[in-house]
């Protein structure tokens, strides 16, 4: 029966049967202090490019731990192709934002700037931590690429059509999400959500008449924008997405 490894790493190192691998002073920490691991146990690694390794730890130092790779767990898959454009939030709130799209499938996080967004600066390493602990803790093996924040009009004006995106139309006047993907291809997506005080009245024209957006309403309630950033991935995940994939 194979052994069921609970705890994880996300690596930036090559995995390689064999080669030995020294964790850096917090993965120690987490590995000796919080979860009470001891030499001779195994852990699992990923690295977002050469699947999922087995690993035993060989010692710790005072500020790092050394481990020996052993066999591939699971080899790499092909990640969901799944973005998210959020305006910035505060910062409790925008952690919680990163951690759960992490966990929804979401490939790559746009923060972008809107008419009304509040939070004008964002702290892209606290972001990414977060991303990489919730790949982590979900099974994924992959982080999403965290972008810096940019001007969503700038950001629209060089899309790629053939992605489709998904708003959160906040107004009241689009169909039902699942009306609305009804008669929507599968294929790359990008769900959009607006700030705390929603789209102004003229992005969301400017948004509408956009090809390759496609309004959708998240219904009758009004959401928190990270709450409709949760929702918005996890209803196109179920209807257009790898919602219907089993665990591996």
């Amino acid at each position: 029966m194979a052994l069921k490894i609970q705890t994880r790493l996300f690596v930036d190192a090559a995995l390689v049967a064999g080669e030995v691998l020294e964790l850096s002073a917090d993965q120690t920490h987490y590995l000796k202090s919080v979860m009470r691991l001891d030499p001779a146990d195994r852990i699992a690694l990923f690295n977002g490019r050469d699947g999922e390794f087995a690993a035993r730890i060989e010692r710790f130092a005072r500020h790092a731990a050394t481990v020996t790779i052993e066999t591939q767990t699971r080899p790499q898959d092909a990640p969901c192709d799944l973005w998210l454009l959020f305006a910035p939030i505060k910062r409790a709130r925008i952690d919680f934002l990163v951690e759960k799209a992490t966990e929804l499938g979401a490939s790559a996080l746009y923060p972008v700037m809107t008419r009304h967004t509040m939070v004008e600066r964002v702290n892209l390493d606290r972001l990414l931590a977060n991303a990489i602990e919730a790949a982590e803790q979900s099974e994924r093996l992959s982080v999403p690429t965290i972008h810096a924040p940019q001007d969503l009009a700038r950001l629209l004006a060089s899309w790629d059509s053939s992605r489709q995106l998904m708003l959160c139309d906040e107004s009241g006047t689009a169909p039902p999400a699942a009306a609305a993907l009804a008669s929507r291809a599968r294929g790359p997506w990008a769900v959009l959500v607006g700030p705390e005080g929603g789209f102004a009245e003229d992005e969301l024209d400017a948004l509408r008449k956009l090809p390759f957006v496609c309004p959708v309403s998240l219904g009758p309630r009004v959401l928190r924008a990270d709450t409709a950033a949760i929702a918005g991935l996890a209803v196109l995940q179920a209807l257009l997405g790898d919602g219907s994939a089993a665990r591996p």
